[in-house]
């Protein structure tokens, strides 16, 4: 049988329910599970666990390939907080860092608590126009999580470069679905457990490849050139990589991710986007013909709707999975989702 995108999505998922929730957390494909499954034998049983390590760059490389940037440019770490931390610690006492208002707070926390630089909050449309001399840094999420709204990112390169400043982006709700370049900013990050469709515990920084002006501050042992003659006593010779960057990583989730990335990579970010899309844009238009007008997010596969948040435990009960953000249903459409699903929850909604 001819294998096409619907074939290879039914292969690795099979919800129970009517998940619509990828913008918190992804389904598992079975592949990932299965390698998950096998690594804990591993371990249990005792085996060389060097298989695991390995994934860790094989996860590394794939990730390079699709943010489309060199695998020299890529770290791995725990979390989008503990990245944004080391971009934080970076900057100069004093130095001005533009955030987008109400923007996901692994993106803006680790800059307030620093307690000595000027953060400034502008609405997400305005952040562009309000670069300005002295501007140091611009952290955003290039989608946003509490309603899907997309930044004007090219408007926003320009005009960090025509002033100067260095650009962050955090893809963690939009690398998966929506094609990206992070070659194009000089900081990225993503976490890999949502439309990567990867286990908790993994989160890449991409960096210039001069480093940016990053300190390595959370440099441990995998932080060396050669990592296993590095165990003991200072780190002589750090990596000559962004691997310099590097956290010691949960070995059991970079060897599931591996394989999440390998079936990201078959189907093709660009045939997720238009699956994705599409269905958003289906769940948009039903929406008008039940009386109610999602928040504006034109491109995005999260979609929310103010005022009916307070159904969500009423669709879970149903068996349909969304969020309840700040008062908002928040439904999000990925590769395993179908016009079934939209319509699903647009009846349970009208009902």
């Amino acid at each position: 049988m001819e294998t096409t995108f619907e074939t290879l999505v039914r292969a690795e998922f099979a919800p129970k329910n009517t998940f619509l929730n990828t913008a918190s957390s992804g389904l598992l494909p079975a592949r990932t599970v299965a390698a998950l499954r096998e690594a804990v034998a591993m371990r249990a049983e005792g085996r060389p666990l060097d298989s695991l390590h390995q994934d860790v760059e094989t996860a590394r490389a794939a990730f390079a390939r699709l943010a489309g940037v060199p695998v020299e440019r890529v770290a791995v770490g725990p979390s989008a907080a503990a990245q944004t931390g080391l971009i934080a610690a970076s900057l100069p006492a004093g130095a001005e860092v533009l955030t987008a208002e109400d923007d996901f707070a692994s993106v803006l926390n680790p800059f307030h608590v620093r307690g000595d630089l000027k953060v400034r909050a502008v609405p997400l449309e305005r952040l562009a126009e309000s670069v300005r001399p002295g501007t140091a840094l611009v952290a955003v999420s290039a989608a946003q999580s509490a309603d899907g709204r997309i930044a004007d990112l090219p408007a926003l390169r320009a005009a960090a470069r025509d002033h100067g400043a260095r650009t962050y982006v955090d893809f963690s709700q939009a690398a998966g679905w929506l094609p990206f370049d992070a070659g194009a900013y000089d900081f990225t990050v993503s976490i890999t457990y949502k439309w990567l469709l990867g286990p908790h515990g993994a989160a890449f920084l991409v960096v210039p490849e001069d480093f940016g002006g990053l300190t390595p501050t959370l440099a441990g042992w995998v932080a060396a050139e050669r990592p296993w003659d590095s165990c003991y006593g200072p780190v002589a010779e750090l990596a000559h990589s962004a691997r310099r960057f590097d956290v010691s990583p949960a070995l059991f989730t970079y060897t599931g991710l591996r394989t999440s990335l390998e079936l990201v990579e078959e189907l093709g970010v660009d045939a997720i986007h238009a699956h994705d899309l599409a269905l958003a844009d289906r769940f948009r238009s039903g929406l008008a013909g039940i009386g109610h007008q999602p928040l504006p997010a034109p491109g995005s596969a999260i979609v929310s709707v103010p005022g009916l948040g307070f159904r969500r435990a009423e669709l879970a009960a149903a068996g349909i999975q969304v969020s309840d953000r700040a008062g908002n249903l928040r439904a999000s459409f990925h590769l395993y989702n179908t016009p079934a699903d939209v319509d699903r929850l647009l009846d349970v909604l009208s009902g």
